[in-house]
């Protein structure tokens, strides 16, 4: 039974309790009639909150600016870490506690009470702009406000609608999830993740894209933007199933719309007869990237007769002009025919193994001046093969140019280890009939048959695009139509001056004692198995490159995709490393003698005027 006294001294801690709660009562019911007269919206301006009553320090002494600084930054640093309401605002960063030890302070003196339960509206109420004042009156202080809060400031209009749907292609290619990482994705509009239950093995894979709307809720690694794996992913799947089921390939369907949403591959091929010229052109940037293009293609195909003697010095080249952004996939060579393969960077590991073969047309195998170089590989599901060649030589030797064409298709042993994509439409005598798409370019030797000074009226007719009155002439196009010749190819519509034959450095046609007939000699053909596999985006001739008596000619096309199996060997991402950084190298240093010599003329510049 409590004595008399302990009840006095418990009534007179109560009533000092009442006492420091008076303060605390009376903004409380001012804040409520606030909150009462008002229910705004937030994006309207709310009234200031009111003042925290401002607290003694230890031992009833007032505390100085810097000291109240000083502690608030001690005290933030600690609340930042163990408060668990903390959001992270620059308001919640200036929150005060009534002391470290949680006892409540009045009149100077300590008090063994229970813990209170502090005000809501004391949370966000201090500020650096309390008096500074060490005389003035506590009572005064709890009542004058001790900071302003600004209203929210007002949008000025409405907010855009959020689309969940992800309708433009970059989103598509970079969002896009794998069946395989499927249950990572966030389902539903309001945050609610569901995971897919299903079985991953190889014999059970999944048959339905994950869609467009959910693709843009997709969680991705922590580290990167990549979908994220899951270690039983990679301890269960063997990837050796693909080829019977066709789904979840490494180059299937997913992978295949994930890098290429409309399934079109952008392929550039080129062909130039160097006539054995030492001296490289300065500057390739026309050959290969010309500037009335928009954007450069996935790969580079390259194809040179009569090339110059230092092939690499040839390769490294054109690495030096592709750039960082494109390797060298594979280069085959038989004799002085050059075949150069670039690939985006990013690309090479949807490629399978390369192969090559060659086939000399002369007499001699040991000459190795004419004949084919071809280069086979498969790309996710779709073949390609690409083949440069030059033909027999002369006006009239019309036969021997058909002859060698025949020789090239039987003999050209392509493919080796690679699987037929369709074996079903190939045939053993022609080896174009073994690959989805086939480009076949090079100097085929095929003229005009037209007297000189009635090709030459022609061309000074001014006739432009139209190059019909000389086609009607071609001995190519006249031998396609009759089929004796590239049987299923295709050449887009020629709108350019004839090839062959300059005067080296000039625009002017043979001026030799030959006098030789200007003729449509380096050509590009294409052939598809799917109809409309291969869409023309330009075929032209780049008139720049005077280094030869023949110009270049290039075509620009869009191929069609497939998805693949994995019954592919794959090539692993090899590439040829030390000609890729050659030809960084040389890029490098090509740039820092630019800016040296730009530096150096503006060094020795003596006049400047100001307009």
């Amino acid at each position: 039974i409590p004595s008399k006294d302990d009840l006095r001294t418990e009534k007179s801690n109560q009533e000092e309790l009442k006492d420091i709660k008076k303060p605390y009562e009376g903004t409380s019911l001012l804040q409520d009639e606030h909150n009462k007269d008002a229910k705004l919206s937030p994006f309207k301006p709310q009234p200031p909150s009111l003042p925290k009553p401002v607290g003694l320090g230890m031992g009833g002494k007032n505390i100085s600016f810097e000291e109240k600084v000083r502690g608030r930054r001690l005290r933030n640093s600690q609340e930042s870490l163990t408060d668990p309401g903390e959001t992270g605002s620059s308001t919640d960063s200036l929150k005060e506690d009534t002391s470290s030890n949680g006892q409540g302070l009045a009149s100077g003196r300590p008090l063994d009470l229970p813990p209170m339960e502090t005000p809501p509206f004391r949370i966000r109420t201090c500020s650096f702009s309390e008096t500074d004042s060490e005389h003035s009156d506590p009572n005064k202080e709890r009542l004058k406000p001790s900071r302003i809060i600004l209203s929210p400031l007002q949008p000025s209009g409405t907010y855009p609608p959020l689309e969940d749907s992800a309708a433009s292609t970059s989103l598509r290619t970079t969002n896009r999830i794998d069946r395989d990482c499927l249950d990572y994705s966030v389902m539903g509009r309001r945050g609610r993740s569901e995971r897919l239950q299903r079985n991953l093995s190889d014999s059970r894979l999944l048959d339905t894209m994950v869609s467009d709307s959910a693709s843009v809720h997709s969680m991705k690694s922590t580290y990167s933007v990549l979908n994220p794996i899951r270690p039983r992913d990679v301890r269960n799947r063997s990837f050796l199933e693909g080829s019977v089921l066709g789904n979840g390939a490494l180059l299937g369907a997913e992978e295949l719309d994930r890098y290429f949403p409309e399934r079109r591959l952008g392929v550039y091929v080129a062909t130039w007869n160097m006539q054995g010229e030492k001296g490289l052109p300065y500057n390739l940037d026309d050959l290969l990237l010309p500037a009335d293009t928009d954007f450069a293609q996935d790969v580079y195909v390259i194809g040179v007769q009569e090339g110059c003697p230092d092939r690499r010095e040839w390769e490294i080249r054109l690495q030096e002009t592709l750039g960082p952004y494109y390797v060298m996939l594979y280069a085959a060579a038989h004799g002085v025919l050059y075949l150069t393969i670039f690939v985006r960077r990013d690309l090479i590991w949807f490629c399978s193994e390369v192969e090559h073969a060659t086939v000399t047309t002369r007499i001699i195998s040991q000459i190795k001046t004419k004949g084919a170089v071809g280069i086979g590989f498969t790309f996710f599901g779709t073949s390609f093969l690409f083949i440069t060649s030059h033909f027999t030589s002369g006006d009239s030797k019309v036969y021997e140019r058909i002859l060698d064409y025949n020789k090239i298709i039987e003999a050209l042993a392509l493919p080796r280890n690679l699987p037929d994509t369709n074996p079903y439409r190939s045939t053993t005598s022609d080896v174009t009939t073994r690959f989805d798409e086939v480009f076949w370019f090079g100097d085929f030797n095929f003229r005009l048959n037209k007297e000189r000074g009635e090709v030459e009226a022609i061309l000074n007719q001014g006739v432009g695009a139209d190059m019909s009155p000389l086609l009607q002439h071609d001995q190519l196009l006249k031998e396609m139509k009759e089929g004796s010749i590239f049987k299923g190819f295709q050449e887009a519509a020629i709108q350019f001056p004839p090839t062959y034959k300059f005067d080296i450095g000039c625009d002017v046609y043979d001026t030799t004692t030959k006098q030789r007939t200007p003729s449509y000699t380096d050509r590009i053909l294409y052939r598809n198995r799917q109809a409309d596999d291969i869409k023309v985006v330009k075929y032209t001739s780049c008139s720049s490159i005077k280094t030869s008596d023949h110009r270049p000619v290039i075509g620009m096309f869009q191929v069609k995709l497939r998805p693949g199996r994995d019954n592919i060997p794959l090539g692993a991402g090899q590439f040829d490393r030390s000609l890729y950084l050659e030809g960084i190298r040389r890029r490098i240093t090509r740039e820092l003698k630019k800016r040296e010599a730009a530096m150096k003329n503006q060094n020795n510049s003596t006049v400047c005027t100001i307009s």
